[in-house]
């Protein structure tokens, strides 16, 4: 039985990586993401390597959105039975004077959008008593972080919600799992090396190599890694995994 997937944030980074993997793997993939372009161009790429793919535009925090792309998965590809959460968004600031604004994106990008978007999903894999939910968290759900008190406080929830969701959801055979890296090799780590390079002067090369030292590996997580976890908790080998919230940093946080 050909399985459908839900990938946010599959645009790029390690939502393009998931989506190719899960494609690789047989399974039709809802590659979702709010720029057009991106997820037609790995749609593209997925079908071009033979596999099953649609692009669907999605803001993930708005509930209508949301709905919409689900109804549209479903007329296409049948129910969703394996979801990835992993439309994400990375902010930092000094606690002190902290932008209120910038509090709420975190929480509304991080947390807010994998509920939403969880909620839409759980009915179908409830239906088909299936199911898999993998929520693309962070090392940060486990740690706390300088400058990073709001991003730490949604990734945290990720956890939270996760565990919970895990508890409630097991007698459907669904299970639900956080994938939690370090610094990935990604757009979104380059914003970061660029934001901390002009905060403190320095070149964008010393930067990085900060980013990268943070793991005992010294080097950035590859996007491929993280999907590779996605893909063995996708399958039916990893029905004994649930509630878990499996590290991909490098070592760098060891619980």
């Amino acid at each position: 039985m050909t399985r459908t997937s839900f990938v946010t944030g599959a645009g790029k980074g390690i939502g393009e990586a998931i989506a190719v993997a899960l494609a690789r793997e047989g399974i039709r993939v809802a590659v979702a993401a709010r720029t057009q372009a991106d997820v037609e161009r790995v749609a593209a790429q997925i079908r071009a390597g033979g596999g099953e793919a649609m692009a669907v535009v999605c803001d993930v925090t708005e509930p209508v959105s949301v709905a919409s792309a689900i109804a549209d998965v479903q007329r296409d590809f049948g129910n969703v039975s394996i979801l990835v959460n992993n439309a994400g968004a990375s902010g930092s600031s000094k606690f002190l004077g902290h932008d209120d604004a910038l509090w709420h994106k975190m929480i509304d990008v991080n947390l807010n959008s994998i509920y939403y978007v969880t909620k839409a999903v759980v009915p179908m894999m409830v239906e088909q008593n299936w199911g898999r939910i993998i929520n693309i968290a962070s090392i940060a759900s486990k740690v706390g972080g300088k400058y990073i008190a709001a991003y730490t406080a949604a990734k945290h929830g990720v956890l939270g919600l996760t565990r919970a969701l895990a508890v409630e959801l097991v007698s459907y055979n669904i299970t639900v799992n956080a994938i939690c890296p370090g610094y990935v090799d990604t757009p979104m780590t380059d914003r970061s090396v660029a934001n901390i390079a002009a905060r403190t002067k320095m070149p964008e090369q010393d930067a990085r190599t900060i980013l990268e030292k943070s793991s005992p590996q010294n080097r950035l997580i590859t996007p491929e890694e993280v999907a590779a976890v996605a893909v063995m908790l996708a399958g039916e080998d990893a029905r004994g995994i649930t509630g878990q919230a499996i590290n991909v940093d490098g070592g760098a946080v060891m619980f």
